[in-house]
């Protein structure tokens, strides 16, 4: 579970992207940019990740941002299949997309959900089944695709991995 309120808890930024997710609170945000509070907490001074557009992204650029690997070996995740809980707050009228992937260690990208536009000012709740195909170990990508509003963004909040994986 990561609620990011000291760290990005073993998620790393991608290496072959555009730009970076950032840690931050809605108390350091300026106006307009993001939610007003972190969804652990309900807080301006909690905290969540976030991507902006601005002058220095332009339309399509992506930033990635992966999960821990999970492994495939556990007894329990070749039975049960596993599930990665999260919260999302994307609102803005020029909103980019926020495209979640299942990658293996091999570098095999499967979409698990794909976002895009306007989801409204407030914080929303998905959950998205991981599948288990084989035994190749794995992680989860969240990918943020910047838009064209330049006070438009996509935060992340409270990623948990069911106890299957």
């Amino acid at each position: 579970h990561c609620n990011f309120e000291f760290d990005l808890c073993g998620w790393k930024q991608d290496e072959n992207d555009d730009f970076d997710w950032h840690l931050r609170t809605s108390s350091t945000a300026k106006l307009g940019t993001g939610p007003a509070t972190d969804h652990t907490l309900q807080e301006p001074s909690g905290h969540y990740i976030f991507i902006k557009n601005s002058f220095f992204q332009l339309p399509g650029q992506k930033a990635r941002i992966s999960s821990p690997v999970l492994s495939r070996k556990n007894k329990n995740c070749k039975v049960c299949e596993g599930v990665i809980i999260f919260y999302y707050h994307m609102y803005g009228a020029h909103i980019g997309s926020l495209i979640i992937y299942q990658r293996t260690t091999l570098k095999h990208e499967k979409i698990l959900l794909n976002l895009t536009g306007n989801q409204g000012n407030f914080w929303q709740h998905k959950a998205l089944t991981l599948s288990g195909d084989g035994d190749e170990d794995f992680q989860v990508v969240f990918e943020g695709v910047a838009g064209e509003g330049p006070k438009d963004g996509i935060a992340l909040d409270d990623l948990t991995f069911s106890r299957e994986c």
